[in-house]
């Protein structure tokens, strides 16, 4: 299976909400064809007008399927409105996407094998929706999924286990290696249940990596994440994509080094 190198737009935010327009094409030539859009419901028409000005697919996006807030790592955190199901995947249609991905559960919510269940029952719900209008139903981790460990099997895992075989997810790499657990053997274990990555790189320096955003990612390959062998132990991926938290040099300059480091080592 060929696998496409993505842009998780949330790297880019700033400049997006500036400049939707000018921002995509800039990514268009840093050679992208493909980007992951986050927040979309609210401007599906202007986002996929201003996609296909610049030549980009977002055949994934991030949007809040069992969720009703949001809670940063830090602590804060707002109450937020989320559409229901139903809209989510009418902005996505719209936007020719296939694949949304719920962003983010709180790490209150990965203190109990109940509390999973619970999140796997409402991705499956979703899932039982997306598949009459053809969207699949996706979960994207952060490092609390792989620090919560019940009966020595990380919460993913145990999330994994309860999803409708119709559920896929995206792993963050960075965040696996963050929580402690190698993602090369995890993604052996997850096995055809992850179709896409966020192919993100840090030194996992602690006394960078704990600030918040975190201070030590790198472009993809100059940093201490097994990005290549992750990859390749996910038999049925079909997205690399980069990400940035956060990142202190040029950015534009570091999704590019990154794309033609994935472009080169496993697309293709």
């Amino acid at each position: 299976m060929t696998i496409q190198t993505s842009l998780q737009l949330f790297t880019i935010k700033d400049q997006l909400e500036a400049d939707l327009e000018g921002t995509l094409t800039a990514v268009a030539a840093r050679g992208f064809t493909a980007v992951e859009p986050y927040d979309f419901v609210r401007r599906a028409e202007p986002l996929a007008a201003a996609l296909s000005a610049a030549g980009l697919t977002a055949p994934s996006g991030h949007a809040f399927l069992a969720s009703e807030s949001f809670v940063n790592p830090d602590g804060s955190g707002t109450t937020i409105p989320v559409p229901t199901p139903d809209v989510v995947f009418a902005a996505a249609r719209v936007l020719g996407m296939d694949t949304v991905i719920d962003p983010y559960t709180e790490p209150a919510r990965w203190e109990s094998v109940e509390q999973i269940e619970e999140t796997a029952r409402l991705l499956n719900a979703a899932a039982e929706i997306g598949a009459t209008v053809g969207v699949r139903v996706g979960y994207h981790n952060h490092a609390h999924e792989l620090e919560a460990v019940f009966g020595g099997v990380t919460g993913l895992e145990v999330l994994a286990g309860l999803l409708d075989e119709r559920v896929v997810l995206e792993v963050d790499l960075y965040w696996v290696a963050r929580g402690g657990v190698d993602p090369v053997a995890l993604l052996q274990r997850l096995g055809d249940r992850v179709i896409a990555v966020h192919a993100k790189d840090g030194t996992l320096d602690p006394a960078l990596a704990g600030a918040y955003p975190p201070a030590d990612q790198v472009a993809a390959g100059e940093g201490s994440v097994p990005l290549v062998e992750a990859i390749a132990a996910a038999p049925a991926l079909e997205l690399a994509i980069v990400e940035f938290d956060h990142y202190e040099g040029d950015l534009f300059d570091a999704i590019e080094r990154s794309r033609v480091f994935l472009d080169e080592k496993v697309a293709g």
